[in-house]
Parts: structure tokens; sequence; C-alpha cells
């Protein structure tokens, strides 16, 4: 039975990322320094190991895909950058290391995760006309545009913002755009790349979008728990909106939709398993 191989994917993208990126001797040598320092030693990968994963369960090929995989993890990186800068978030320390504007100064970050931004549209448009039809590519494309704008991405972090520096008079309906649009744009997008270029059907697609959708809801809840256990941010999170037993209960609700979602496509073992990675880790 195929199973989800997340060790198996971070690999695939971890050398396609090193294929793509700039050598960091080439001019001008310091941005693409910070770029590659922002890249590696990454994360478990797995929005772009979901976007596999989704594309070879519809008969799509993995080696075909990496530009597009790259791309998405490409736009990760860039929104990790921008966040954590003094403006936004305000972290020194990511994955354990300092963030890329404590190593390189605040301009430099800034220009890193727009370089990162723009090389995910680079790979987008130029490596994958080879495999996939000008229609396919041309519409995966436009929806990783939205999802890191400001009906993603953009939009997410805008009402973050807003919601940390004031009183919110509807936080549950803030808390879930914030999610949906900061977290899930990305996670759902990428999910929806991997279909559309494997050539699913508007109803397939139908089902994965839902499938991802309650996914990336999940996934932020499971985040907001593991961060209220180490500390407390003061920040708007469905921990500190419905306490940790109605957050533990959101995420396993996010889980039980997600497998009601696959369903119609006969379950897929694949996604099943990236589900209950995503949604029952412990970090």
């Amino acid at each position: 039975m195929k199973r989800f191989e997340l060790a198996r994917y971070k690999l695939l993208v971890d050398e396609a990322l090193e294929t793509f990126l700039p050598r960091d001797s080439e001019h001008p040598a310091v941005i693409h320094q910070a770029m590659r320092y922002s890249v590696f030693p990454g994360g478990k990968r797995l929005r772009p190991a979901l976007a596999l994963a989704v594309h070879e369960m519809f008969g799509g090929n993995p080696a075909h895909f990496l530009p597009a995989a790259a791309a998405i993890e490409c736009v990760h990186t860039y929104s990790l950058i921008h966040d954590d800068l003094p403006a936004m978030d305000n972290d020194d320390y990511r994955r354990g290391r300092l963030t890329t504007h404590k190593v390189y100064g605040e301009a430099m970050a800034i220009l890193a995760g727009d370089a990162m931004l723009t090389l995910a549209f680079e790979l987008m448009t130029n490596r994958l006309a080879e495999y996939y039809s000008a229609a396919s590519v041309l519409k995966s494309t436009a929806e990783l545009a939205l999802s890191a704008g400001t009906y993603g991405l953009v939009g997410g972090q805008v009402v973050d913002i807003w919601a940390t520096k004031r009183e919110v008079p509807n936080p549950t309906q803030t808390l879930e755009y914030i999610h949906a649009h900061k977290t899930g744009a990305l996670i759902t997008v990428a999910a929806r790349i991997g279909a559309i270029l494997a050539g699913a059907t508007k109803n397939e697609l139908t089902h994965i979008t839902r499938f991802a959708t309650h996914l990336g809801l999940g996934f932020q809840i499971r985040d907001d728990i593991l961060d209220a256990q180490e500390s407390e941010s003061g920040k708007l999170t469905y921990v500190s909106l419905l306490g940790l037993p109605g957050a533990e209960d959101k995420v396993r609700r996010s889980y039980e939709a997600c497998l009601a979602a696959l369903e119609p496509l006969g379950g897929s073992f694949p996604l099943q398993q990236a589900a209950d990675l995503c949604l029952n880790r412990n970090s």
C-alpha cells in the first residue's frame, strides 16, 4: 500500500531547491547567501510534500512536478522571512537558529523574501511547460499568485496584525479568517496545484480542495496548541478563545472532515497519513 513518504518528498524538494536557487557565490553574492540561509536547512517541507502526494495520487510524475513543488516552498520561505521581521512578528530565531534579518540585516532580509517570491513564479512559468499543458500551467500559476496576495497570505497577515493591536468584535470569525488565509491558503493551493497539473477532474479537484481546507485549519490550530504549551503569546488563538480542550476538539473535527473529504476519492491512504501527521503531531 502506498504511503505518504515525507522523507522522500523532502529529499526531492531539497534537491530541487539546491538546483534552482542561484549559487551563493553568484553576484551579488550576499542576496543569494541570504536566500540559501533562509531555505536550508528547511523544515519538514509539508506543503510541497502534500502537493507531490496529490500529484502522484492522480497519476502525475513527481520528477516533472518538482519546479512547482520548489515554487510552493519558495513562497512559504518568503512568508517566513517577512513574518520574522521586526515590523511583523519580530522573531529572533526560527528552527533553532537566528532569523534571516538577524544575520543579514532587515534590508537584505526583505530583499531575500522578495527574491524568493519572484523565483517561485520564474519556476512556475519557465520550468513546467515541457511536461504540462499551457492551460494547466497558467491556472496553477494564477492560483499560486492569488494564494500569496491579499486574498491569501498577505490578507491573513494584515488581519493578524490588525487583531493583535485592538479588541476584536468577532474573534471567532476573525481568527478563522486569519488561519484560512495566512496558513490555509498555501496548504490548499499546494494540493490544488498537485491535482491541476496531474489532470484531475473538476469533481476530484472539489474534494481535494475540501480536504486541504480542513487540513490547513487544523494544522494552524495544532500550532496554536503547541505554542500555548511553550509560552503565552498574548495573540488571538484558538487556545485563548476556546481553551485547550476546545482547541483539541476543533482539531479532531478538522481531522474527521479531512477523512470525510477523501471518501469520494476512495479514501487515499497517503493523504490520510498526511492528515494524521499534520493534525496529530507533537512538534
